[in-house]
């Protein structure tokens, strides 16, 4: 039993992620810039980037506690806010087709996009960085240590897994690009925004269960 619950933190962020990231949309995004590199070239992009994302991602997990603590910013209002953030997202992408991390219009005038716009904020943005701190904050109201280090550890492999697909749909964009076609895309991106404002619903409503808890 304790197994189980401890591998609903995996599976818990490894969904979330995966819809917050969507890495369908990362697509045009890579293409676009790293249109006339060399295949080389290319695939050194995208393992750099799926490497920044997920140790942006790590370091907001291990981090995210510390930084709300400095703030004094409780975990409940951190939840409340991050979920907000999150529907408003799931929102944007159902009714008004942008994309959860939207990255800025970057001129291509050098040859290293891994980290900016790619990682950050194209995958790692600011919806996933919510996330992320979201998951950080429910591990730390656990009350036993051994509990909270598995847990850290199964949300940690989550990200990883994450970065890893994220990666493994840029190196193959081209072959994925003909298969899904603009129509599959937009689709993919549909469900993925619903999901999102589900996932940010059941945030905000932890967040709320929290306040009414240490009130």
């Amino acid at each position: 039993m304790l197994e189980t619950i401890h591998f609903q933190y995996f599976l818990g962020a490894l969904v979330s992620l995966l819809v917050i990231t969507n890495p369908p949309s990362k697509i045009p995004l890579f293409v676009s810039l790293t249109q006339g590199m060399s295949e080389e070239r290319c695939r050194q992009q995208a393992n750099w980037a799926g490497i920044y994302a997920a140790v942006i991602m790590l370091v907001s997990l291990v981090g995210g506690n510390v930084l709300l603590a400095f703030f004094g910013i409780s975990y409940g209002a951190m939840r409340i806010a991050g979920g907000l953030v999150v529907a408003a997202i799931g929102y944007q992408m159902l009714f008004g087709g942008t994309t959860p991390n939207k990255a800025p219009i970057v001129r291509r005038d050098k040859d290293d996009y891994a980290f900016f716009p790619i990682a950050m904020p194209g995958i790692a943005g600011p919806g996933t960085i919510a996330v992320v701190i979201g998951f950080s904050t429910e591990i730390a109201e656990l009350t036993d240590y051994v509990d909270i280090v598995i847990a850290f550890a199964w949300t940690a492999a989550a990200i990883c897994c994450t970065a890893l697909v994220n990666w493994s749909v840029m190196r193959y964009s081209d072959i994925i690009t003909r298969r899904l076609g603009p129509s599959g895309t937009l689709v993919l991106g549909k469900l993925m925004g619903f999901l999102l404002i589900c996932i940010g619903v059941q945030f905000v409503g932890s967040g709320i269960r929290t306040f009414m808890a240490g009130s």
